[in-house]
């Protein structure tokens, strides 16, 4: 198997890991903020603990990488709490397009028209999926979630730089941050749950931890437009946790939209494999 494929495979399980967070967020009754900055001082010692030794160059890359892993988490946060969820990764998930529009010029990566055509069918299949849920609401709310893709976008162009080094110390300084950012919001919020300390160690182990110490190795090895465009499969397997543990149905306009977004991936991946043989 090829770095390639290896790669997206842990883009898979990355998305995997990820979408467990709408389900264990309700489980934490914290305030949001402290439920970004408790999970993210979790997860950089997660994060330390599997690479030992960290290189902190203290580069202008490196510290761009975390400051936009910083802004994605806190910014999805916030506009959670000002719009609906569905807004929220609905324009989170445009981080694919600020990829595109930034990569030739960011990292000599070229995008082809099979990649803006899969863009737009994904942002398709994304409005359908949301389509009962969205919302005209919280103008701050969707703009934090526009930030946050952009964020998103970004990270991606930041870790890929690194492809050469170590892009995970970024990340570890990222989480550091908004563990910083979010510490007056946990003494504020007190001492928590059990429950909701369960919840909160899962979030930063395996929601947040493993899968962003996959997500580094897998940049390493695709293009900042793979990086984003295959985790896109996050916000679809979301609900199906929910029916598996909650029992609440899927309805058609979702199943729909998650398809068009699975075959749109799949496509263009198969499209590239056929190219390069």
């Amino acid at each position: 198997m090829s770095s390639n494929s290896k790669a997206i495979i842990l883009l898979i399980c990355t998305a995997i890991l990820w979408s467990q967070g709408g389900f264990l967020i309700k489980l934490i009754h914290w305030h949001p903020v402290a439920i970004a900055g408790g999970r993210s001082i979790i997860a950089a010692l997660i994060m330390w603990a599997y690479i030992k030794k960290p290189k902190f160059s203290w580069s202008n890359i490196q510290i761009m990488g975390a400051v936009a892993y910083a802004l994605t988490v806190i910014l999805f946060v916030i506009a959670n709490k000002l719009t609906t969820a569905a807004n929220t990764i609905l324009l989170q998930y445009t981080g694919p397009i600020y990829v595109a529009l930034f990569s030739y010029w960011f990292l000599k990566e070229k995008i082809t028209a099979i990649d803006w055509i899969t863009i737009l069918v994904v942002i398709i299949g994304m409005t359908l999926f949301f389509i009962e849920k969205l919302s005209p609401d919280g103008i701050l709310g969707n703009l934090a979630a526009i930030l946050a893709g952009i964020a998103f976008g970004w990270l991606a162009l930041c870790l890929r730089k690194q492809k050469d080094g170590s892009p995970l110390e970024s990340l570890i300084l990222g989480n550091i941050l908004t563990g910083i950012i979010g510490l007056p919001f946990i003494i504020d919020s007190g001492i928590p749950s059990q429950q909701s300390m369960i919840a909160l160690l899962v979030l930063g182990i395996f929601q947040l931890g493993i899968p962003y110490i996959l997500y580094s190795k897998a940049v390493k090895h695709v293009s900042a437009l793979d990086a984003v465009l295959i985790p896109v499969l996050e916000p679809i397997l979301n609900p199906l946790w929910v029916f598996l543990l909650l029992g609440e149905s899927i309805g058609m306009w979702p199943m729909i939209g998650g398809a068009i977004i699975i075959v749109a991936i799949t496509t263009r991946s198969i499209l590239y494999k056929t190219k390069t043989h």
